[in-house]
């Protein structure tokens, strides 16, 4: 009960509300408390900036999206850019 009722949170806490709100999901007592961390928290202000700009574009864009039956390929080109950008961050990883 005790943490229920804090008003500070941490981060993770914070970018997790900030993503339930993106959605409607966040309660009115999530919303304070992300706000007074948001106070404070210039890394989670300009996480919650980014997810809402990332929400209006999404919402704004006339994009398509694809079911679940439908197949689709990817250019070879993009392709190629994707795994030779898999396999330098897995190397740099493995270093």
């Amino acid at each position: 009960m005790k943490d229920k009722n804090k008003i500070f949170i941490a981060c993770d806490e914070a970018n997790h509300v900030c993503d339930k709100s993106q959605y409607k999901e966040a309660s009115l007592w999530e919303m304070v408390k992300l706000n007074v961390h948001l106070l404070y928290c210039k890394a989670c202000r300009t996480y919650s900036a980014n997810n809402g700009k990332l929400t209006k574009m999404m919402n704004s864009s006339k994009t398509v999206g694809v079911s679940d039956n439908t197949a689709f390929s990817l250019d070879d080109d993009i392709k190629n850019a994707f795994k030779s950008d898999f396999e330098k961050a897995l190397r740099e990883h493995k270093d």
